[in-house]
């Protein structure tokens, strides 16, 4: 019960991962406000009172039922009045509307921007003034916690709007990390591999992206449900900026951008030869974690 009295926010938090980080935070002692809008994955209305009928069934939560960036103010003065204050923010939400950039609408495009990254920035910029105020007032300082895509590291077919949506959010998280440091609120971001409504839309362009679907559909979302718990505990209190993965038992930690070669620049033609063996090579996240997990 690492997180007895602690308060979460978990967006998306009615189905597949979220719902699985949510009963993790509930069996480790916290109290989750679960916000739903009850949409597809492609973002149109399935049910929209789905995270009332989960929270129906889970002891220790409330519902707020909508898209986050109109009921972001909402869910955290539901966490305050209900739970008593706001610890724990766990950005999950997320749909997908995939489509080779050259074939892109801006409309999609815009919708998963919005739900994706907008939506994330809009509760974190509800919910840090009350994580500071606790904090400011002796209570043990919070976490967040984005969840992320190896599609925004990696990149992969078809994927503009998703792909730069997560890579957004892996920018935001070391933003806020800088911006609440002298907080103690750290933030962290988890690129998930399990099986998702995400997982299952993958229309495979090879043999190595069809093998990494069939792998991905046999791994269960509570190993990254158990990351997110750490991640929000006291054990984690050091831990900030930093980008996860967790693919079944497997928990690494990727690198983030830095230089990692430089030449300078003469008066004659410029060649980047020097550079060449530092490039990245152009692979798709599904052919880089082809492999087989371990479950």
């Amino acid at each position: 019960m690492e997180l007895q009295g602690r308060v979460a926010i978990v967006t998306g938090g009615a189905r597949g991962i979220g719902l699985a980080i949510v009963e993790d935070l509930v069996a480790q002692g916290a109290s989750v406000v679960i916000v739903d809008s009850g949409v597809s994955i492609s973002g149109d209305s399935l049910d929209p009172r789905i995270a009332e009928q989960v929270s129906s069934k889970i002891k220790g939560t409330a519902a707020v039922c909508g898209d986050i960036t109109e009921v972001a103010e909402a869910a955290v003065e539901l966490a305050r009045s209900r739970f008593g204050g706001i610890d724990i923010v766990v950005n999950n939400a997320a749909i997908i509307r995939d489509a080779f950039v050259f074939k892109s609408d801006a409309a999609a495009w815009d919708a998963v921007l919005r739900t994706n990254l907008t939506g994330a920035q809009r509760l974190l910029a509800a919910a840090t003034p009350a994580m500071r105020a606790h904090a400011k007032d002796g209570r043990a300082p919070g976490a967040i916690v984005n969840i992320v895509s190896t599609a925004a590291i990696y990149g992969n077919f078809g994927q503009s709007a998703y792909g730069a949506a997560k890579a957004g959010l892996i920018g935001l998280t070391r933003v806020v990390a800088h911006d609440l440091a002298r907080s103690k609120i750290r933030c962290n971001a988890v690129a998930p591999f399990a099986a998702t409504r995400v997982t299952e839309s993958i229309k495979p362009a090879n043999d190595a992206q069809a093998a990494y679907k069939a792998k991905a559909l046999r791994v269960p979302a509570s190993h990254v449900a158990r990351l997110v718990s750490f991640l929000a505990s006291e054990r984690a209190a050091h831990i900030t900026g930093q980008l996860f993965g967790v693919r079944g038992r497997e928990v690494f930690v990727f690198s983030q951008p830095r230089p990692a070669q430089r030449i300078l620049q003469g008066d004659e033609k410029l060649d980047l030869k020097a550079l060449e063996p530092h490039f990245t090579e152009l692979v798709t996240d599904l052919e880089a974690f082809a492999g087989d997990p371990i479950l």
